[in-house]
Formats: structure tokens, sequence, C-alpha cells
């Protein structure tokens, strides 16, 4: 490799040095490759890397398993230039520890970091709990922040990352009380932290005190305050006085955006006053917000359950009409209803669509799809779709496969047969192939000349 970059004369930038990281973080490239380009890059006079290569070059080595290139990358970072280590390398680093390794392990590599950052401080102990937040448990962060708070001072970050997502209100509540006994003054995202805890837990009167002592301590509910009350009120079947705190949120400055307003459509559909749900739908256009993919799936929920195959598709039409591509959640509820009531045109189209415009999933829509088409023995229009997917880069699942399979040989399509199985053939590596097991060319061949 380093003589190839020599021999190239291409000036190797900051520029190029961090868009090739970033391709090698996106293609799942080779980590030692890709350190041996690092550091052959580094090695230049007077060159320095930029953080964002830096924490790249982590992500990946770390992705790859490879945890002690990881601290050899550090020291030499570290010599050349201690300030490109900052508290998102942190996250970086202990982000893919904490994947694959236990929770003691993330705490022993946090602590390595005293070597390594210039300031080991609060804000690196509230990257750790992050951390843990995301990849391990609630449960795991407050375990640690406990068993280090004595050697950090929690600040209002720590407790807002801690707050968030508790189950227990008393819990909840005892937490809060040690954050004001620390002398941390709660803010907008604390308080929210409670209320959606009261919420949750149907404990309506507590939550709406929680926002009057907002207000008492002049700290202004935000929509995501007013939003899980609407949520809330809903829970204990009250949609009339969840869409009530619309209007009263505006008295108080505060405007309802999209998730204000699907929590409030949510409601009415889930008492099945579809009609109420639909005057919201509108209002929500008329004050200038796009209904997004989460509005419309509490819709196509309703008409799924209830077997309402044309409202699903006059929705679908809506929703394609006004420009809000549908998510993988909303194809499925579709190609499930088409499947029910046997219509190929339908869910052809909606695949079609998925296929020009790039949105759902083609591994799980595609699963039902040809379940559909198997079905109803559309053996061509099920090859295309076939093909659409693979063209796409996307591998169709064995299952699917083996039925179009059964299918073809009945029809005796062996060429069209064939051309798949080389298509197939395309997605397996070589390098993870069980020993003993076939390409499914390969599959295909021995079944044929296998004697009747």
């Amino acid at each position: 490799m380093k003589h190839s970059l020599k021999s190239s004369r291409v000036f190797l930038s900051n520029e190029l040095i961090d868009g090739v990281l970033k391709r090698v973080r996106f293609s799942h490239g080779n980590p030692l490759q890709t350190l041996e380009f690092f550091n052959y890059t580094a090695t230049r006079r007077g060159f320095y890397h930029t953080s964002y290569s830096v924490d790249t070059m982590l992500y990946i080595l770390g992705r790859g398993r490879k945890f002690n290139l990881i601290w050899d990358v550090l020291v030499d970072v570290k010599l050349k230039d201690p300030s490109l280590i900052s508290v998102r390398t942190v996250m970086v680093v202990l982000g893919r520890i904490a994947k694959v390794c236990s929770v003691r392990q993330t705490v022993e590599s946090f602590r390595k970091f005293k070597k390594f950052v210039p300031e080991f401080d609060v804000t690196c102990f509230n990257a750790l709990l992050r951390t843990l937040c995301q990849e391990k448990s609630m449960m795991d962060a407050r375990n640690v922040y406990h068993g280090l708070k004595s050697k950090f001072r929690p600040n209002l970050q720590t407790f807002n990352i801690l707050l968030s997502g508790w189950k227990s209100s008393e819990e909840a509540e005892g937490f809060f009380d040690e954050m004001i006994e620390m002398g941390v003054k709660p803010d907008v995202v604390s308080y929210n932290s409670l209320v959606d805890v009261y919420c949750k837990n149907r404990e309506m009167d507590k939550a709406f005190k929680v926002v009057e002592k907002m207000r008492d301590e002049d700290i202004p509910a935000d929509v995501i305050t007013y939003t899980s009350i609407i949520g809330g009120l809903g829970l204990i079947g009250q949609p009339d006085k969840a869409r009530n705190i619309l209007k009263e949120m505006k008295e108080y400055g505060c405007y309802p955006d999209v998730a204000a307003y699907n929590a409030t459509i949510r409601n009415f559909c889930i008492a099945k006053r579809l009609h109420e749900a639909f005057d919201l739908l509108d209002e929500m256009v008329n004050k200038g917000l796009s209904p997004n993919a989460t509005t419309y799936n509490l819709f196509f929920r309703i008409f799924f359950w209830s077997n309402d195959l044309k409202s699903a598709w006059n929705l679908y039409r809506r929703m394609m009409d006004t420009g809000c591509l549908p998510n993988t959640q909303s194809c499925l509820f579709l190609v499930r209803l088409f499947k029910k009531y046997e219509k190929e045109d339908m869910a052809l189209e909606l695949w079609n669509d998925m296929i020009q415009k790039g949105f759902g999933s083609y591994i799980l829509v595609s699963e039902e799809l040809f379940d559909l088409l198997c079905d109803l023995g559309k053996l061509i229009e099920a090859e295309s779709c076939f093909l659409q997917m693979v063209d796409k880069g996307h591998k169709p699942s064995h299952t699917s496969f083996k039925r179009i399979k059964v299918l073809m040989e009945l029809a005796n399509k062996h060429e069209a047969l064939q051309n798949l199985s080389k298509k197939m053939d395309g997605f397996l590596d070589p390098q993870k192939r069980l020993p003993g097991t076939m390409s499914y060319s390969a599959d295909l061949s021995n079944s044929n000349s296998s004697p009747c």
C-alpha cells in the first residue's frame, strides 16, 4: 500500500483522507488496511490528522473488535496532537466497546482515558453514562453513576441523561430529589422526564402539578411537555381533553408540532373516532405542518385490523400525492392487506413505487409480496420483482428464492432459474461460507443431475 501511495503522486489532503475513512466506515472495509493507510498519512512531515479522521479510524477499529489497536492509535495521537482527543472520541470508543463487551470492561476502558484526554472530568463521565444508556441499559448506567459519582461532580447534564426512561415514578422522584439535594437546578429537560414518567403511569394529577411548578419557577413548558400530557390523557381515555391541550399550548406561546398532533390523532384512533382523527389531520395541514409516515401509520393500523382495504388504498394515494413517502411499517400494513384480499395489482404498484422512490425495506416487504405472487401463480411478476430487488443491491430471502424456484421448476423455466441462482451467488461471501455448503448455482446443478 505504501508503495502504491508514494507512486501515485496524489496529494493526500485532510479532505481526501476524511472522505476515504468515511467511505470505509460505511462500506465496512478492512480495518487493518485502513489503519495502514491512516498511519502512513500521519508520518508525513508537518501533517496532522483532523479530529474527524481520528474518531472515524477508532470507530472502524472498534467495529472490527481491534480494541488493542485503538489504544495504540490513541498513544500516537496524544504524542503528536493531544487536542484531537475529545469527549466525542471517548463516546466513539466506549460505544464500540460497550456494544460487545461487559459493563465492567466498558468502565475499565473509560478509566484508561484518564491518560489521554486533556481534562478527565464530568463531561467524560457523562459520555460514559450516555453510552451505557444507549448500548446497555438505564439500570447499568445508574449503577455505574452511583459507583463513580464520588470521583466526579455530577452536573445538570448528568442528571438529565439518567432521568430519562424511568418506569417507576417513585424511583424517578427519588432521583429528582437527589438532584435538588446536590444543588443542581432542574431545567425543562429535567421536568419533562418527570412529566413523562407520570403520564406513562397514568398519574395525570402529578403531571399537571409539575407543569404548574414549572410555571411558578419561570420554566416554560415546551412542546415535549405538552406532547407527554396529550399521550397520558389518551391512556386514561380522555381524547377530547387531550385535544384541548393543543389550544391551551398556544395560550402559553407554545405551538404544536407534528409529534403533538400525532399524539392527539393517536388518541382518537384508539377510541375509533376516525372522523375526528381525520379532522386533526386536515387541521395540521392547514396550519402548515406536514404529516409524516408516523401520522399515516396511525390510520393504516386501524384499517389493517378492520380489513378496510379501500380506505387504506385511498390513504396511500393521498400520502403519495402530498409527497410523504411511506416507511417500512406503512408498506407492511399495506402489502399484508393486499395479501389478504389477493390484490396483486395494488401490491405491484406499491412495489414499483418503492423501487422508483427508494422507500421502505425491500427485504421485509418482498417476503410478503413473493408469498402473494407465488400463491397466485404470478411467476413472471415474481421474477421481475426479484431482479429489481437484486439490481438495487438487496438479497431476497432464502425462503422467497425457494418458493420461486419451485414454481420455475414446475414451469420448466430452467434457464431463468439458473440466472436467479447466479444472482443469489453474488451475495455469498466466500470467507463466511460454512464448510460443506454449496452455492445456489451448484445446489441447482446438483439437484438437476441427481437420478429420479
